[in-house]
């Protein structure tokens, strides 16, 4: 019989899951874990998680049941489940499939429990989206409440299983290419295949709108292109960059039969509206005041679309959702290496975009060599001793500033490049004046926002040759930048406990690589600091996808960096 008190696992009533990452079964329970809740801490060896609605409504719609949620509790949990938390589960993802909505005749329709309609009609918030109450069950909907509806029902805690089809769009000739434009064979992984069939649900109305989750490096880009292929509809793409505009448009023509009459870019000079178009989350977001319309909105309508694809879907602006909630008739796919949104927008990627539809974990990735493997460390480096004084009488957003732009980091920088001399290095950081002192004294190239979108270009390019080793970034590459080759990151600054920038950043590095399909990730934090408390906020989500960051304490002295001492 097996000791519970060895279990990983404690369970409490109010949701919240602690797993002990010491106790045997712990790296079991994780994985399963992640499927159904979010990592909210860690300390030392304890990390917190907690079931939402949310993670439970993405996990029904993975095909988790509750069953398999209280058995997973039960199996690694050390002590009993608590009655509450079963009850609450059961609950939770009893609501899941409760409310449908459906078309008849061309009239909008919201079916479902009798009891649980009765009880949301009074919500008063509900009726400006209802045409008129028919029954108990079924309610008739005005023709623009689709959006609006789902989010309002998402936020009272009922989620809905969007049955109302799609209309199909524009025509457009489409096929995958057997070989590239280099004459290499072509082929979807099996991965990827598996992540479009269940976007596409071919006979089915379920398919059509929801999130695929695959890592940094996988080829997120490729499932987008794939889903495109298999509709051959009209398709507007939206991303996060002009570089990664460029990237987007390089695969299609590569990969596909579309040729450049048929890809547009829409942002900066060029306003091409084609069957298919790239534009960015900036330019549908601009306006010349705070009270001016959006310049750019109308390019939802411009054609008939039959898919839009939101890449990099965790960074949506809040307008660019506003005009999500009216077009829900268009099929949807959004695109992210991690559902981490640190704007509590999370419910409105639910509610308009879709559902998670497939989520691959990164060490399943990494196993199968289709992404590298990485070595993360944390390096702390001392408050040099005469900015001490300043650190401890400064407010909460300068002390982090103080310890990001601690020169103390130099040195081990320097050290750093010695060890992988010949690596082909990116060193990131946030705050710009660190960032031209660190090009000055290494004489490296910069890339920041300031630099010409064809300067940056020819930056890439160097550095995809191996003509530049070295190149330093501010966050303008934290997204879609394709730097295949990277094999060394150094972080000497990031904003605030993003999550989310900690793992596109280390997302840089994870293209298979030559040889050993090795890379390594370094972050720079100023020991006993806020940046120590931001470090650990930030490496929450690569620490619950499994992976360990080592931690080194590095004493400064006049003559540079000594060797490294563990904490």
């Amino acid at each position: 019989m097996h000791d519970r008190h060895d279990f990983p696992l404690i369970v409490q009533s109010d949701l919240t899951v602690l797993l002990d990452e010491s106790k045997s079964c712990a790296q079991q329970a994780r994985e399963k874990l992640v499927l159904f809740t979010d990592a909210i801490k860690r300390a030392g060896s304890i990390h917190t998680y907690r079931m939402t609605a949310l993670t439970l409504w993405n996990a029904a719609a993975s095909g988790i049941s509750s069953d398999d949620i209280i058995g997973c509790l039960s199996e690694y949990g050390r002590y009993e489940l608590p009655f509450q938390t079963e009850s609450t589960v059961r609950k939770l993802i009893g609501r899941y499939g409760k409310l449908r909505l459906t078309t008849d005749a061309g009239k909008l329709l919201l079916q479902g429990d009798a009891g649980l309609m009765h009880e949301l009609q009074e919500n008063l918030s509900i009726h400006e989206y209802v045409n008129v109450f028919r029954q108990s069950s079924l309610w008739e909907l005005k023709e623009n409440a689709r959006g609006r509806l789902k989010q309002e029902l998402t936020r009272l805690g009922y989620p809905v299983i969007d049955l109302a089809g799609y209309h199909a769009g524009e025509e457009l000739s489409v096929r995958i290419k057997k070989y590239t434009s280099q004459n290499k064979p072509f082929a979807f992984r099996d991965y990827q295949e598996a992540a479009v069939n269940t976007f596409y649900k071919e006979g089915t109305v379920q398919g059509g709108s929801g999130v695929i989750v695959l890592p940094c490096g996988a080829g997120k880009t490729i499932v987008g292109i794939a889903a495109l292929a298999r509709l051959s509809r009209a398709t507007l793409i939206l991303t996060s960059n002009s570089t990664s505009v460029k990237q987007w448009k390089e695969e299609l023509l590569d990969k596909t039969t579309l040729t450049e009459a048929e890809v547009g870019q829409y942002g900066g000079t060029l306003k091409q509206v084609r069957p298919v178009t790239i534009a960015t989350y900036n330019i549908l977001t601009h306006r010349k005041s705070k009270e001016a319309d959006f310049s750019h909105m109308n390019l939802f309508s411009e054609r008939d679309w039959g898919l839009i694809i939101y890449d990099e879907v965790h960074l949506l602006p809040a307008p660019v959702f506003r005009m999500t909630a009216d077009i829900q008739a268009t099929r949807r796919l959004g695109l992210t290496a991690t559902l981490v949104r640190e704007d509590g927008c999370a419910e409105d990627v639910y509610s308009l975009i879709g559902p998670k539809q497939y989520d691959m974990q990164w060490k399943t990735a990494e196993n199968e060599s289709y992404i590298a493997a990485v070595s993360c460390t944390e390096i702390r480096v001392p408050m040099q001793k005469e900015r001490e004084a300043q650190y401890r009488g400064a407010n909460a957003r300068s002390k982090l500033r103080l310890a990001a732009e601690n020169p103390g980091k130099i040195p081990i920088v320097r050290q750093l490049l010695q060890e992988h001399a010949g690596k082909p290095t990116l060193i990131i950081g946030q705050y710009l004046d660190q960032l031209h002192e660190v090009a000055g004294l290494l004489k490296a190239p910069l890339l920041t926002g300031e630099v010409p979108q064809q300067e940056r270009q020819l930056l890439y390019d160097r550095f995809k040759t191996g003509s530049i080793s070295v190149l330093i970034v501010s966050k303008v590459a934290n997204f879609a930048v394709d730097l295949p080759d990277a094999a060394v990151a150094i972080q000497l600054s990031g904003s605030f406990g993003s999550r989310q920038e900690e793992a596109q950043r280390i997302g840089r590095l994870l293209r298979p690589k030559q040889g050993n399909n090795s890379a390594w990730f370094y972050t720079i934090v100023t020991d006993e600091t806020k940046e120590t408390e931001f470090a650990m906020k930030r490496q929450l989500f690569m620490l619950e996808q499994g992976y360990h960051y080592e931690r080194l304490r590095y004493p400064v002295e006049a003559n540079g960096v000594r060797e490294a001492a563990a904490p």
